[in-house]
């Protein structure tokens, strides 16, 4: 795709032209393309005037790597641990000691700034870091709503980025590819997780260890997850034997949904999934209890990832079952310093008195992956360098091992989650809250412990 360089007119016309190959695909990115494309052309880019490139710090020695993250806002709660985090890594060795390349000493900063939860502001705010802070790379992560925008302009400015938390193909169809080709190749961009695949086998085995009727309700919004997963993961449940019923592509923020609950029970959906918005799903469900509506087991993406998300809910949480991507349990280590994942989440708590969260882990591999790729390239400051060691990395750090070049799509690594549910906590590191993280599945992932028993959510 395109190279960076040139003038900021020419700039903001190849991002332009990266929006535009994504809204096209408007099966898969119609709410979020549209409004992440309006501002393309206002904030700091049009603000700007000068011919500034997003490499223009390979005068200095530092290396900057800008870090967008939605802070506020409805995903807010991915971004939880990131102040922790962003101390753990600038005081790790590696972090603090710089790279050494020629003779030269690099010394590293991070410049943190906040989406949001909006596409818009994720653009706003990845071009400042760009075309002001001069970043080296930008690290993204917490959904399509940031990732994608970040990427977009990333991709069309020449800035190395890699991102995570999003569904591959929320992702990469999202940038522009056009489905189901997985060939195109977006040269500056990577990312880290899982996809649809991951997904049904880690919510599939949950179903058939529960006797149901398997007819499937499915509460996907009409955004770049929902979009993704009505298109990728319904011939995964016809081909493992369930029914799908859509309760329709719902615009994020809807408030009533009777209608959706009515087709579900008149259906017996006995099985329910979803990747909605979490303030959407909390008014979902608690809709669901009061009309009477309580599927067997309910397997949910996207919401109830991390602890804050509960306390919404109460004890209607008991047993919904989720994806978690990293645990304390994993028998991971950090590449940059052999800490543990255990000590990793040990330390958070210890420190600031929450509950771990999964977005430790995935947030510190963001920074493992950024100082792997300057440490591979013979320049550090060089963008395309740079973008050709994120393509080609192969390492193993705080989520596992991460190989980029050998993923369903070009620069995709994938992680294999677990599945696990939210239980009443019980004595223990990692679960003497009111509601904990029980391991109740591990068939992607077996080198995991099962901590907990799988039960219906609904008996």
């Amino acid at each position: 795709m395109a190279n960076g360089g040139g003038t900021l007119l020419g700039a903001q016309t190849k991002e332009e032209s990266v929006w535009s190959r994504a809204i096209s695909r408007r099966s898969l990115l119609k709410g979020l393309g549209a409004g992440a494309a309006l501002a393309v052309g206002g904030g700091v880019l049009s603000a700007c005037s000068s011919g500034l490139k997003g490499t223009a710090s390979a005068s200095t020695r530092d290396l900057v790597i800008g870090y967008v993250s939605p802070k506020t806002g409805s995903l807010a709660s991915f971004a939880t641990s990131d102040n922790y985090i962003l101390s753990t890594i600038r005081s790790t060795s590696a972090y603090r000691k710089g790279i050494t390349k020629g003779g030269k000493t690099y010394h590293i900063r991070i410049i943190d700034v906040d989406s949001q939860s909006s596409p818009n502001r994720a653009s706003e705010v990845t071009r400042q870091l760009i075309l002001q802070d001069k970043v080296d790379i930008v690290v993204a992560g917490s959904g399509p709503e940031t990732t994608n925008p970040v990427a977009v302009v990333c991709e069309a400015q020449g800035v190395p980025c890699v991102s995570t938390v999003v569904p591959w193909e929320s992702w990469y169809y999202g940038l522009g590819a056009k489905p189901p080709s997985t060939s195109e190749v977006f040269e500056y961009c990577t990312m880290f997780f899982f996809g649809l695949p991951q997904f049904a086998g880690c919510f599939i085995p949950i179903w058939n260890r529960i006797p149901t009727d398997k007819v499937v309700a499915e509460m996907f919004p009409n955004d770049a997850d929902g979009n993704a997963f009505r298109q990728f993961f319904p011939p995964a449940m016809i081909k493992a034997g369930y029914t799908p019923v859509d309760g329709g592509a719902y615009p994020d923020g809807t408030t009533d949904y009777s209608s959706m609950i009515s087709l579900f029970k008149s259906k017996n959906c006995e099985v329910y999934t979803n990747v909605p918005l979490p303030p959407d799903f909390n008014t979902f469900w608690k809709q669901a209890y009061q009309e009477g509506y309580k599927p067997r087991i309910a397997t949910v993406a996207k919401v109830l990832l991390f602890p804050s998300d509960v306390v919404a809910l109460g004890s209607l949480v008991n047993n919904i079952a989720t994806d978690a991507w990293w645990t304390p349990n994993m028998p991971y280590a950090s590449s940059l310093d052999g800490e543990s994942a255990a000590s990793l989440a040990e330390g958070y708590q210890t420190s600031t008195g929450h509950q771990w969260t999964q977005a430790l882990g995935s947030t510190y591999s963001l920074f493992e992956v950024a100082y792997n790729a300057f440490t591979a390239a013979s320049d550090p400051h060089d963008p395309k360098e740079v973008a050709h060691a994120l393509h080609t990395m192969s390492y193993s750090g705080m989520c596992g091992s991460l190989d980029f070049s050998n993923g369903p799509a070009p620069g995709v690594a994938i992680m294999n989650p677990v599945g696990v549910q939210w239980k009443p906590g019980r004595p223990g590191k990692f679960t003497d809250f009111p509601y904990a993280m029980y391991v109740v599945d591990n068939t992607l992932n077996p080198s995991v412990p099962l901590t907990g028993t799988l039960e219906p959510t609904n008996p």
